[in-house]
This record gives C-alpha cells, structure tokens and sequence, in this order.
C-alpha cells in the first residue's frame, strides 16, 4: 500500500498560495509601503514621506465627509439588509403557486449588473426621469424633487439602489439557513398557542443567528467600500460640491490619472482597512457575548 509523502498537500496547495500571494497578500503589503511615500502613476523619483500623508488626511475635510458617508449609509443599510431579507426569505419558502416566480423576480437585480441598474435609477430619479413626471401628473409636487442633486437626497437614493439590489442576495443566503431550522420546534410552538410573529422570534431568529451575523458582516463592509452606486448616480462627479463622495471614490479620485497621488491614495486604502475591520472586530464581540 502506497503511503503520501508528508509535503504533497503542500504541493497540491502551490497554486492557490501562489495566486492568494500575487494578488492579495503582496499589493496589500505594496499598498502599505506607497503610503509612506509620494509615489506617483508613472513612477519616477519617489521619496520616503514617512507619515505626512497620514497627517495629511486627518486635516483633509474630504476625508471626513466620505467617513461621515459611509457611517450613514453603513447605519442604514446594516438593518435593512439584515431584517427585510430574512423576512422575505420567510415568505418565498412557503409552497405556494408561482413562488418560484417571486423567488426569480427578487433575485433578477443581483444578477443585473450594476451599471445598468445604476442607469435605470438615474433615468428613473432625474429631474424629468418617471418618478417625478409620475408625481407631477398626480399633482403631487409641483417642481421636480432633487433626487440627484440635492445632497442627502442622493445619498437616500444610493443606499434605497444598495437595499433594492441586495435584498435577493442575502434572501438567498436566508433561505438556505431556514431550511437548516427544524420544523418540529415550529410543531411544538404552534401547539403551545404560539402564533406566527412568535414563532418567528423564538424559532426562527434563533436558529439562524449565525447566519444573522454572517449577513451583518457583509453588509457592513459592502456599505463602507460603496462606489458604483454613488459613482453612477452623481455622474462620477460626488454629488453637489463632492458632498457625496465615499472613500472608495477618494481613492480613485487620487489615484486615477497620469498625475495621481499614489501615496495619498495609498494611506487612504489604510484607513478604508482599518475602518471596515471595526465595524467587524464590533459584531464578532457582540455575537461572541450572546453566545454566552
């Protein structure tokens, strides 16, 4: 009987560590050093700034606006994303007829691509896009409402495109925990007098908490790295007065061109970094403790 030498797995193992350190572990390390410098796109001379760019973006009044940004737009669509789904995921898992349909339709905007999508809700929240010549018609509204140009409306309006995108998403990701939930302790609590909100709440939420959490967490960090919500809606320019940047659109900003600044936009990749493993570190600490 042949027997494996104890390097094979390793050997099996090549390709992946290989692509995981070409284009994961060796541009994040790439991007720390650029951080420290004022590296530009086309190369040439570049000098050790040591933590100017740092110091610099703590003084930067963008920065602080994308910060604030993404805060809002995390703090918004964490519940959303987090609740609606698991309620819809509770519908569509009834047999009914045509919920194969329902399931189909909520699932069609994730595999949309999301400049298309983003163009049909430009056209759709333009000044003379349907919404609002629907709104006049009805004598709703006298003028157009600002979907797009006024500042906390285009935010509303990204994070409404974000939650109207992701919802079939994590639907999914719903459904497949709901079929892990045994249906006996949904027998057992229909005959103690439990109705349905009940069972939802004392069956249902328990027994894909996991999942919950798994859900939250990719909510969180999809909120903070948004870019091609706000990019389409604003038409690449951040809404009035770059109002509506997110650092992700920073980013690019920087370093984008011939003339970019490589090492602003790689510090900023930091604090993008640090800023998405918070709100993670956060939801592990409170998952941890209602474990116990």
């Amino acid at each position: 009987m042949k027997t494996h030498r104890w390097f094979t797995p390793w050997v099996l193992t090549i390709p992946a560590l290989a692509f995981l350190l070409v284009f994961s572990v060796w541009p994040s390390i790439n991007t720390l050093r650029l951080s420290f410098t004022d590296a530009k796109p086309l190369g040439g001379d570049t000098d050790f700034v040591g933590v100017e760019n740092y110091t610099e973006l703590l003084h930067d009044g963008q920065v602080w606006t994308a910060l604030l940004n993404s805060a809002i737009y995390m703090a918004i669509c964490l519940p959303l994303l987090t609740i609606l789904p698991l309620l819809l995921a509770v519908l569509v898992e009834r047999k009914l007829p045509f919920i194969a349909f329902f399931r189909t339709a909520f699932y069609v905007p994730v595999i949309a691509s999301a400049v298309v999508v983003g163009l049909m809700w430009t056209w759709l929240l333009d000044d003379r896009g349907l919404i609002n010549n629907l709104a006049r018609w009805l004598h709703v509204i006298q003028g157009p409402v600002p979907f797009l140009t006024d500042r906390w409306l285009v935010l509303i309006s990204a994070i409404s495109l974000t939650v109207w995108k992701g919802l079939g998403y994590y639907m999914i990701v719903y459904l497949a925990a709901l079929g892990n939930v045994r249906k006996d302790l949904h027998e057992a609590a229909a005959i103690d007098g439990a109705g349905p909100v009940r069972r939802f709440l004392t069956v249902t939420v328990p027994g894909v908490r996991g999942t919950m959490f798994l859900v939250a967490v990719l909510v969180s960090v999809a909120a903070l790295r948004v870019f091609s919500e706000l990019y389409i809606l604003t038409g690449g320019k951040g809404g009035p007065g770059g109002k509506d940047q997110s650092l992700v659109m920073l980013i690019q900003q920087y370093a984008g061109g011939f003339y970019g600044n490589l090492g602003y936009a790689s510090a900023l990749s930091v604090l993008l970094f640090v800023v998405t493993v918070v709100p993670m570190v956060v939801l592990a600490r409170l998952n941890n403790r209602s474990d116990s």
